[in-house]
């Protein structure tokens, strides 16, 4: 059965999406106007925004934003190449951009993120001549960083995503080949929730990664925010990335790695949802980003568009993805897309670059997809929190 009504028109999906229903069928008339008020105080419905959008660039996106949501994360602007991409040079204008749109809007800001082995400038763990920094050296430097960062919007930022990423997949240990963990090992982590916290004191902090559905890698991270908490050091929050597609992961999974968190004592964060509509090769499911493949057009199906049956499937699946949410809503923070419209998705050039995804509500025009109507129905019809 169906889960989008089929005599809600393209015009009822226009009206759903910029928030009115004055002329909307009459099946539609119960649904909420927005995805925010459909979420209501289960908890913080976000989403990515790219430069464009933080340049009013993407007038679309920035409706949508505005009508939908209540929490933003700054996709790029935050990360260590574009904030301080040479020693003591920070470039701050995009990330006070950003600060201010969500203040404009009165949005719930999150920081992304202080530390990450992707997306640091080389200099960072390197002399002047090019040799391999100290540890003691390296250890001011991430200091320094995270305290002219997170000072500069204190009181402006609610929370940061601390370390992104630290644990390997296969598992679960510490990514001891990246420089931050070669150098420092668990000691960097520690260092910079430490030197977060101080900065801001009543900023929440988060350590954040994908495939938590996986049990081996998930073991790792519980491990290690558990380490965090041990030491005395301020963590709020796990945030699971989701980046999902239609079959994987399965419900199961995903209900094992919110109670497997939340029986340790931690809440939980959705931080970057999209379901990938494309095939991935050798069945890849991760979110490492130097993992890339090559094309080839049996992996790029729907660049002419997504038929009404896949529509109906990724329907299907956000409608129990978000059933999920709405049970665990207790334990449950914030849902974080990552990106408004499929055209600002970076699915389209991960892990193979240039093709065509459909992985999250609206469409590349901006235009409701049968997902919208069918997580509101879904949040419509579950318990109240």
């Amino acid at each position: 059965m169906t889960l989008i009504p089929r005599l809600v028109t393209l015009v009822g999906f226009a009206l759903l999406a910029c928030g009115t229903h004055a002329a909307e069928p009459a099946a539609a008339l119960t649904l909420p106007s927005t995805l925010k008020d459909a979420v209501g105080h289960r908890f913080h419905i976000g989403a990515a925004l790219g430069t464009d959008l933080i340049k009013g660039e993407d007038p679309r996106g920035e409706q949508l934003l505005a009508t939908h949501f209540n929490s933003i994360t700054p996709g790029n602007v935050m990360k260590w190449e574009y904030i301080q991409p040479k020693l003591d040079q920070f470039a701050f204008d995009l990330a006070d951009r950003f600060v201010a749109l969500g203040q404009r809007d009165r949005m719930q800001l999150i920081g992304h993120t202080l530390m990450w082995h992707s997306q640091t400038p080389d200099w960072v763990f390197q002399n002047a001549d090019g040799s391999e920094i100290s540890r003691e050296e390296l250890l001011q430097r991430l200091r320094a960083h995270i305290a002219a960062v997170v000072g500069r919007y204190k009181g402006k930022v609610a929370g940061w995503d601390v370390v992104n990423e630290a644990i390997r997949d296969n598992d679960g240990t510490l990514r001891t080949d990246k420089p931050w963990y070669r150098i420092l090992g668990e000691e960097a982590i520690f260092a910079a929730f430490e030197a977060a916290h101080q900065a801001d004191p009543d900023a929440e902090l988060y350590y954040n990664d994908y495939s938590l559905e996986n049990p081996v890698k998930r073991a790792g991270v519980l491990k290690l925010v558990q380490a965090i908490r041990a030491r005395g050091l301020r963590i709020d929050a796990v945030g699971s990335q989701g980046h999902w597609g239609l079959d994987w992961p399965t419900i199961g999974a995903i209900e094992a790695s919110f109670n497997d968190f939340t029986n340790a004592g931690f809440k939980v964060m959705i931080t970057e949802l999209d379901v990938t509509m494309l095939p991935r090769p050798m069945n890849y499911f991760g979110a490492e980003i130097s993992t890339l493949f090559e094309s080839a057009p049996e992996l790029d199906p729907y660049r002419a568009g997504l038929p009404e049956d896949k529509q109906a499937e990724l329907a299907r699946r956000y409608a129990e993805i978000f059933a999920v949410f709405a049970k665990h809503s207790h334990n449950l923070t914030r849902v974080t897309f990552w990106g408004t419209t499929d055209r600002s998705s970076w699915l389209n050039n991960f892990p193979i670059r240039g093709r065509t995804d459909y992985p999250l509500l609206w469409d590349r025009e901006g235009e409701p997809k049968p997902a919208l109507r069918a997580v509101i129905e879904v949040l419509r019809d579950a318990p109240a929190p």
